[in-house]
């Protein structure tokens, strides 16, 4: 049954991947984006990894739809560009380009040491409990440090685009039952990220879900009316969204005295991790929030 199961998920896959891609109109593309990150959501539960399933869930599907949904500045029945002869050359480019990859794979020499002993054994000196926290804030956080700067590059390239010529139009009349519905959810919502964060140490979780939750916390108000679009951002919101990135970056000028970057002390590994996370949570929750609420701004919506 499991193995009919991922033969049918593995099938749903390509074939939303390829109908995102050919689909004629924007919405379509988009809706299909959304169910592909759908599927991916459960493709990472049968693969034992829900700390993925997580973050492709909140970001992927979630954030990452609204945004494009919002991006959209063509009606619905538009069509996209029909060249066939790009599209063939593309397609062409990219089964050459999977056809290299995986000869690649195939035709790279087996391991000699597998990871998972490799960090099993490393785990009482990481700080914390969960496998997944370890490697991507302790043994490898220099690539969680640059996936922070990538986020935090991404949203001052929207500031740098300036504000929108035109003037915001009046809010529109909010429907009272989503007010109230958001009114409800928010503080359950900053609760939920909350216990992310503080479960990430042991069990799946984390600043980035947490962030995600959060992020999606201020669309709901956004979306209910309750919260306007970004204009230009005030000191203390600019300071808030490069806080988590200072600290991480601040932290490992400091802890290179250890002789490697990001090595922290035994002692000190779980406090300082917690502390990261914290800053993390604050910023990101912020960096995702911003992305949808500055283009929701410059298009000039309420």
């Amino acid at each position: 049954m499991s193995l009919a199961f991922d033969t049918l998920l593995v099938a749903a896959l390509l074939w939303s991947a390829w109908r995102a891609l050919a689909a004629p109109e924007l919405v379509r593309a988009v809706v299909l984006f959304i169910v592909f990150g759908l599927l991916m959501t459960l493709a990472w539960v049968r693969l034992d990894a829900p700390d993925l399933a997580l973050a492709e869930a909140a970001i992927g599907a979630g954030l990452t739809g609204a945004l494009l949904l919002d991006a959209l500045g063509v009606p619905a029945t538009t069509p996209l560009p029909q060249r066939r002869a790009v599209r063939w050359l593309l397609l062409t480019g990219l089964a050459a380009l999977g056809a290299g990859l995986l000869l690649a794979v195939l035709q790279a020499p087996l391991a000699s040491q597998r990871v998972a002993p490799l960090l099993e054994a490393q785990m009482a000196s990481s700080g914390v409990t969960h496998p997944v926290t370890a490697v991507l804030l302790n043994f490898r956080a220099y690539d969680t440090l640059l996936e922070v700067a990538v986020l935090l590059v991404a949203l001052l390239g929207l500031l740098a685009l300036g504000r929108h010529p035109q003037a915001l139009p009046a809010p529109a009349s909010a429907d009272p039952l989503l007010q109230t519905l958001a009114r409800l959810l928010t503080p359950l919502m900053i609760l939920v990220a909350g216990y992310m964060l503080w479960a990430g140490a042991h069990q799946p979780g984390g600043a980035f879900q947490a962030a995600a939750v959060l992020g999606a916390a201020a669309v709901l108000l956004h979306l209910a009316g309750l919260l306007p679009a970004w204009g230009e951002p005030s000191r203390l919101l600019r300071l808030g969204l490069a806080a988590g990135f200072g600290l991480f970056l601040l932290l490992a000028a400091l802890l290179l005295s250890q002789g490697a970057l990001l090595l922290y002390p035994p002692a000190w590994a779980g406090a300082l991790i917690l502390l990261i996370e914290a800053g993390l949570t604050l910023s990101l929750g912020l960096l995702l929030a911003g992305l949808y609420l500055l283009l929701a701004q410059q298009r000039g919506l309420p």
